[in-house]
């Protein structure tokens, strides 16, 4: 499942999922264009993959501004002459009860985890559109699919995610351009680092293999969903949750 010759861009790289994407595609041969707001984060990573005689290189970028977001797709497209794959992993959660939820939380949430990816699909496509080949894959979530207490902006927008991959699925794919989803359970990230160990407890008696997943075990999927072999699933949202959700 060689992705040699392609050129990814990733958001939401410096860290998590996102970087372990990075580091699965690079593996496999792409080159990758590493995207998130902290440079120093995205330098070392750049390095990293580079030290293995794969390419990457850093590009900056506050997902949440749509000006940053088409002059990083200009940059990256200038650099690597091109964009093959799209990981939209860019994401943020401002947690409450919606009673007590504030607009700018919702609409902070919103923006980061669903609005960027339309931009950025906006973005890349020209250069998919072009070469007739591409693929967009869409980080969602499990809590898009069943929602979750104290979060109703961050399931919506990953919710809206799924909705946005399926629409755009049936607009491309007539340009051999495929976009799918894939909807990680709890993985064992910075964001959920941070969560009181009885909550962590609860969430594993949800998961019927028993154990936390691993930011791999979403870039395995992603890598899958990026390649030739994967070119007849479109419109798809992949699982990677331990069983949290079946069917």
């Amino acid at each position: 499942m060689s992705l040699s010759g392609r050129v990814a861009l990733i958001t939401g790289a410096s860290q998590g999922i996102g970087k372990a994407c990075a580091l699965k595609l690079a593996e496999r041969g792409a080159t990758i264009a590493l995207s998130a707001r902290n440079q120093e984060k995205l330098n070392e990573l750049a390095a990293k993959i580079n030290s293995t005689g794969a390419k990457a290189a850093a590009f900056p970028v506050d997902v949440a501004d749509e000006g940053q977001i088409k002059n990083t797709c200009r940059a990256v497209i200038a650099e690597f002459g091109k964009i093959d794959i799209l990981v939209n992993n860019a994401g943020i959660t401002r947690d409450q009860l919606v009673l007590r939820m504030r607009r700018v939380d919702w609409d902070a949430v919103l923006n980061t985890n669903l609005t960027s990816a339309y931009l950025l699909i906006q973005q890349v496509l020209s250069s998919m559109l072009r070469q007739r080949w591409g693929r967009i894959i869409n980080i969602t979530s499990v809590f898009g699919q069943i929602g979750q207490t104290g979060q109703a902006n961050y399931a919506s927008s990953k919710a809206g995610l799924i909705g946005l991959t399926m629409a755009i699925a049936r607009e491309v794919a007539s340009r051999n351009i495929t976009c799918n989803a894939v909807a990680p359970g709890f993985i064992e990230t910075a964001m959920t680092a941070v969560l009181p160990e009885n909550l962590k407890q609860e969430a594993l008696k949800l998961i019927p293999l028993g154990r936390v997943g691993a930011p791999e075990d979403v870039a395995n999927a992603v890598a899958f969903l990026a390649c030739e072999e994967a070119s007849y699933i479109t419109g798809h949202v992949l699982n990677v949750n331990g069983g949290m959700l079946m069917g």
